[in-house]
This record gives structure tokens, C-alpha cells and sequence, in this order.
């Protein structure tokens, strides 16, 4: 811009962002792949209840604890390296936990696993955000940003499909994707410039402490009380004996230890330093606004997907693998919205994109929420869930391209890191929401309609908790005893209405990140990118 013609992208560097597309597509797949697998693992490592739980949770908390250091390695040591690195360490914990003879192996290879995906997806934003600019930036970020969708709706059916083989097939699959996509970095993406730089290790202690605990909060908090005194608690890994929650405790050691970060950032800049992450990156104004909405978007988005699968099989009777294909319509709109997006991208601004998805997105969950029930037809499900899909395509992949748009190239692992950390938190923070929110409406509208239908009061609390602590999973198995013949329709219809009330939340929330796109100013705009493309046609 400005005057400069910048040349089109070339098939090379079409071909490096199917690479990196691929890589975040992997560790996204990673997150959502291992609720469908729980019963097979569950039985084949006679793990209880508190191990299957940190199996799920131990890769989510690492893999948002590192991002901010990952973004600053990428500045120091190159994005193209960081992410190769990420990509072995992701390939080898893989193997690890394809061959967990055990419970406590798995949790660590998962946790250590969460470390490789930190390093692939502040990195893989860095090398889209050098790699294209003008309209081309914002096609290649409709792309990576449609991948998000794609994978986290493709990662249940693919779960269901391997379950049926075995469990281990989940995590073994992605060796040889690990190799195929370092071999395609390699091919098609030229090694990323470094700058010259110290990393500060205090800095980013205090980052892994402070994300790493608050998100252990966020995720933790439903099943472990909020701040409430505690006698004793079983984590897995220790056990937590008398006193305060230990969600309360890592609330309280994360807000001092990103306070003492955020104070040590700002004084290392002012005295010509270098942080880890440059508070001045703040004072730009799409940065900072930018990241608001990412936060608000990723609240709403994840928090649906957390509770959507429980209705489908225990309130619908949908089997693992017909779960996954019903989300296979999420992921199908992802991919209609980034078609739609190149001949869009020329005119169109990034931030009206953001816009245009955050709109279509809080129509899909409403549809959902007027469609839920206990006998809600598969076409109106696919069909509000392609309509929410189109909107993340639309919305997830620009609000990265507004994040990044005014952010300087040698900035740009900071810039990628924070962006990445709001999106993290901002899913962590959805998770907990809406699955509090959705639990708290099973229990209360369950225990109120067994009352109805003559239960006696304590019987009636009873089964509710049952059926809340197991996630609605006993359920099929409540017309089995004759001492609760006669629930499972009333606990079908709970559940629905808490999905239909996640449902409406979810869309206010993301009406909320749509009033948040009106403070977001960016100092590229359409007409700049029209120019451009009329400078590019006659120079061709």
C-alpha cells in the first residue's frame, strides 16, 4: 500500500499456508477429539473419573500457559523454526500417548503435548501475517480462520470413526500429518527473519504461572467449587486438603502473577528493555480492541460447542460417530464462508466480515434454541449449525486479521501470542460459563419436573444430581430401574431447555462482541486494498 504494488501470491506461498492451515487444524482436531474417545480410554486403562478428566484438561491448560513465551521465541528465533519445533514436540507426545501403557503417562504426554500446540499457533499467525498482504492477507486469513471452524466440528466425527478401531488411532494419526505438514513448511515456506533479542525469563515465568493458573480456574471451577471451603480434594496429581478451593487460590496467584508481569513489561520498555510482550502494542488502538472482541468471540463460540454434544447423545439418543456427523454441517458452513471470502476480500473490509459473521452466528444459535427439544430434526440442526458455521468462518478468521493489521512485522510472535493467549482464555472462559450455566439449569428444571411427575422431593433431588454429575450420560439407563422408571423423559426435556438457554446466552454474547467491533479502528482500508488490486491489473 501507499504507493507500493505489492505482487501476487504465488502457487508456493498458496501452498505454505495449506501447511500451516494444516498444522493449527491438528491441534484444534486435538482438542475436541478426545471427548468422544473418554469411554474406550476409561475401560482399556481402568482409569477413574478424575484421571479421564485431566486427560481432557492437562493439554488445554499448557497449551495456554505458553503462549505469550511461544509468541516472543517466535520474534527471537524465527516463526518458521518455532513452528517446526512445535510440530516435532506435537509428533512425539503423540506417539507417547498412542502407547500410554497407563493413566498418569497419558496425562503427561497430553500436557506435554499442549506445549508443541503452543508453539504451532502464535507461530502459524506470524507466518500468515508475513507471508501475505493487501487482499491476499485477508483470503489467507479466511482460510486459516475457516480451518478453526472446520476442525473443532470434523474432531468429534473423526473421534467416533477411530474409536470404533481403537482409541490409540486418535492420537497415532497425527505422526504421519505431523511429517507431511513439517515437509510442506519446509517446501513452501522460506525461514522467517529473527530479531535480535533476550528473552526474559522472569517475564515469562510469570506469564506460565498467571495463564497457566487461571486457566486451571476457569476450566476447573464448576467441578471443583468456585470459593468455597474445601476438607479434602482429590486433583489427580496431589490432593488438596483443608481450606479455601484451590480455584480461589489459583484465581488470586494468577492475577498477582500477570499483574507483576504486565508491571515488569511496562518498566523493561520504558527503560529500553526487552519484554517478552511490548505493553505499547495496547496503544494500537485495532490491537487492543481487536483482542476485546477476540476475547468476547471465543466466549461465545466455545461455549456451545462444550454442551451441544451432550444434548445430541443423551437427550437425542445420537450415537459418538452421528454426533460428529451432525457437527460435520459447522464445519461445512466454516468452508462455504471462506469460498465466499476471496471474490469478498477486494471490497469488503475485514472488519465488516467480522460483522457480517458475529450476525450470522447469534442466527444460528437462536435457530438452535428455538429448535431444541427432545425430538429436534436432524435438518433443523444441520441447518442452524451450517448458518452458525458460516458465521465462524466469516468472524474467526478476519477478527485474527484486525488483531495483526497495524502491529509491526517485528512484532508480529508478540502480537500472534497475545492474540492466540485471548483466544485460549476466552474458550476457557466460554467452557466455564456455559457449562456451569447448563448444569445448573439440568439440575434445577430436572429436579422441578420429577416433582411434577410425583417424584418425592428427595428422591427427585436424587436423581438430579445423578444425572447432572454424569453429564446426562445415565440417562438411556433410567427406564432400567424401577426406581426411576419414568425420568429419563423428563430429564431428555432438562436437558434440552439448558441447551436452549445456552443457546440464547451464547448469542447475546456474541451480539456483545459485535457492539465491541464499534471501537475498532485499523488504518487499512477497502479503498487502499481496491488501489492496490487496480495497481497489480496494470502492472500485469
Amino acid at each position: 500500500m501507499n504507493g507500493i504494488v505489492q505482487p501476487p501470491p504465488t502457487p508456493r506461498q498458496w501452498l505454505g499456508l495449506l501447511a500451516v492451515s494444516s498444522g493449527v487444524a491438528l491441534i484444534v482436531v486435538d482438542v475436541t477429539i478426545v471427548n468422544v474417545i473418554m469411554a474406550p480410554v476409561i475401560d482399556d486403562l481402568g482409569i477413574g473419573a478424575v484421571e479421564a478428566q485431566w486427560v481432557q484438561e492437562s493439554y488445554a491448560i499448557s497449551f495456554a500457559a505458553l503462549l505469550l513465551l511461544a509468541g516472543r521465541l517466535s520474534d527471537a528465533f524465527g516463526a518458521r523454526k518455532v513452528f517446526l519445533l512445535g510440530l516435532a514436540v506435537f509428533g512425539a507426545t503423540s506417539l507417547s500417548a498412542a502407547v500410554a501403557p497407563d493413566g498418569g503417562v497419558l496425562i503427561l504426554a497430553r500436557f506435554l503435548q499442549g506445549f508443541g500446540a503452543a508453539a504451532i499457533l502464535p507461530t502459524s499467525l506470524a507466518l500468515v501475517n508475513a507471508s501475505f498482504t493487501g487482499r491476499a492477507r485477508g483470503r489467507a486469513f479466511a482460510v486459516w480462520g475457516s480451518t478453526i471452524g472446520a476442525a473443532a466440528a470434523v474432531g468429534p466425527l473423526l473421534g467416533g470413526r477411530l474409536a470404533d478401531l481403537s482409541w490409540r488411532w486418535a492420537f497415532g494419526i497425527n505422526i504421519p500429518l505431523v511429517a507431511l505438514i513439517a515437509a510442506g513448511t519446509l517446501l513452501h515456506l522460506d525461514a522467517s527473519p529473527r530479531v535480535r533479542a533476550r528473552i526474559d525469563g522472569v517475564g515469562g515465568a510469570l506469564s506460565v504461572i498467571g495463564l497457566g493458573l487461571l486457566s486451571f480456574a476457569l476450566i476447573e471451577g464448576r467441578a471443583y467449587g468456585w470459593f468455597e471451603t474445601v476438607r479434602a480434594l482429590d486433583l489427580g496429581v496431589f490432593t488438596w486438603s483443608v481450606g479455601p478451593s484451590p480455584v480461589a487460590v489459583a484465581f488470586a496467584v494468577a492475577a498477582v502473577s500477570l499483574g507483576l508481569f504486565w508491571r515488569r513489561q511496562k518498566a523493561l520498555g520504558a527503560t529500553g528493555g526487552e519484554p517478552l510482550v511490548d505493553v505499547r502494542l495496547f496503544a494500537v488502538d485495532s490491537f487492543r480492541n481487536g483482542n476485546v472482541v477476540t476475547v468476547l468471540v471465543g466466549v461465545g463460540e466455545f461455549g456451545i460447542i462444550a454442551v451441544l454434544p451432550l444434548w445430541l447423545q443423551f437427550a437425542l439418543g445420537y450415537s459418538a460417530f452421528e454426533t460428529g456427523l451432525a457437527l460435520v454441517a459447522l464445519a461445512g458452513g466454516s468452508f462455504v464462508a471462506s469460498g465466499v471470502s476471496f471474490p469478498m476480500a477486494a471490497s469488503v473490509p475485514a472488519l465488516r466480515h467480522v460483522r457480517v459473521g458475529l450476525v450470522l452466528e447469534s442466527a444460528g444459535l437462536v435457530l438452535l434454541g428455538l429448535i431444541a427439544g427432545t425430538d429436534s430434526a436432524w435438518w433443523q440442526i444441520g441447518l442452524s449449525l451450517f448458518v452458525y458455521g458460516v458465521g465462524v468462518g466469516f468472524a474467526t478468521a478476519q477478527v485474527t486479521n484486525i488483531v495483526l493489521a497495524d502491529v509491526p512485522v517485528q512484532s508480529a510472535g508478540q502480537g500472534s501470542g497475545v492474540q492466540s493467549a485471548a483466544r485460549e482464555l476466552g474458550s476457557a472462559l466460554g467452557i466455564a460459563l456455559l457449562t456451569t450455566l447448563f448444569f445448573s439449569t439440568l439440575a434445577s428444571d430436572l429436579k422441578e419436573r420429577l416433582g411434577d411427575a410425583g417424584f418425592p422431593g428427595g428422591k427427585a433431588e436424587q436423581v438430579s444430581g445423578v444425572v447432572t454429575e454424569s453429564a446426562g450420560s445415565v440417562i438411556p439407563s433410567l427406564s432400567d430401574d424401577p426406581g426411576t422408571a419414568g425420568a429419563a423423559g423428563p430429564a431428555r426435556e432438562a436437558m434440552a431447555h439448558g441447551l436452549e438457554l445456552a443457546s440464547y446466552v451464547c448469542a447475546a454474547l456474541l451480539v456483545l462482541a459485535l457492539a465491541a467491533t464499534l471501537r475498532v479502528r485499523t488504518t487499512s482500508s477497502a479503498a487502499a486494498v481496491v488501489q492496490e488490486d487496480e495497481q497489480e491489473a496494470r502492472s500485469a
